[in-house]
């Protein structure tokens, strides 16, 4: 239990048996340290540096997978979209795909692990420690990774002829946003489910939709009119429309609405994110 959240101390009362006993209890800290963020950084850093050659193979890879299977396997049935190659277009799309992917499995599966099983989450807390850092810090580890690898279909469109621009730059952070809107939403979850297999409902029927209607592999003005409208709430869709744009031109007015999406995403989950991560370690 965390220091900043010690919980009900019970104070006795001297008027005998008959009496009741007072309840008080302390407050709870609000203020934001970055230093406890450092330290569970560090502890991420620690544990990445064992595994960082599997999870760097699967984060890389499989979205590769997509692309290349895609790109070329509807390429050759579909040279254009629009003014794009098809499998430029599909980069892209993917591009969005990997980021969903690499955050919100390790948000769901990481936190749920570290907080069931390891009790990891416990001894964090036992130092000065508040929920919303420990919240924070492990979204922020999450969108950091996450906005490495997810440019990875990028790399490889560029050897299949993708052409470079400046925009390209700005693809990481796109990505960051976004990762961190779905790592939060991950470590939401795990705090909500009853059971390590419950995911299972969540993977199929959220996530999967996520990607399917986000404009990634086809054109979201391509689907019926009721999919259209729930893809303007869809923040992987934001995320796709960000990237296409800044590979190949931005619009200004229309992407800051797009990163304006994916900020109040980030923040929302964030709120809920921390409120059922303090239910479950400390209420």
């Amino acid at each position: 239990m965390s220091g900043a959240n010690r919980g009900v101390r019970g104070v006795a009362s001297p008027q005998g048996a008959g009496t009741t006993v007072q309840e008080e209890r302390a407050p709870r800290l609000r203020r934001f340290e970055f230093a406890p963020v450092r330290g569970i950084w560090r502890h991420d850093f620690a544990l990445y540096k064992r595994y960082w050659v599997s999870q760097s193979f699967a984060s890389m890879v499989e979205p590769t997978f997509f692309l290349l299977a895609f790109g070329y396997g509807f390429g050759s049935m579909i040279a254009v979209i629009g003014d794009y190659r098809y499998l430029d277009f599909v980069a892209t799309g993917v591009v969005g795909v990997a980021a969903l992917f690499t955050s919100v499995f390790p948000g769901m599966f990481n936190s749920y692990i570290r907080r069931v099983f390891q009790h990891t989450y416990d001894g964090m807390l036992a130092a000065p420690v508040d929920v919303h850092e420990l919240v924070t810090a492990e979204a922020l580890w999450i969108a950091a990774k996450s906005a490495v690898y997810s440019c990875t279909p990028l790399v490889v469109a560029l050897f299949f002829g993708l052409d470079p621009s400046f925009g390209m730059l700005l693809v990481p952070f796109v990505t960051f946003f976004t990762a961190l809107g779905f790592g939060l939403f991950g470590i939401w979850t795990s705090s909500v489910v009853p059971s390590i297999n419950s995911f299972d409902y969540v993977i199929t029927g959220v996530v999967t939709p996520l990607f399917l209607i986000a404009g990634t592999f086809f054109p979201v003005d391509a689907l019926p009119g009721w999919a259209q409208t729930a893809s303007y709430f869809n923040p992987l869709y934001h995320c796709v429309e960000l990237v296409r744009d800044a590979v190949f031109g931005l619009d200004p007015l229309a992407d800051l609405g797009h990163l304006g999406a994916l900020v109040l995403f980030a923040a929302l989950m964030w709120i809920i994110a921390v409120r059922g991560m303090r239910k479950r370690l400390i209420d």
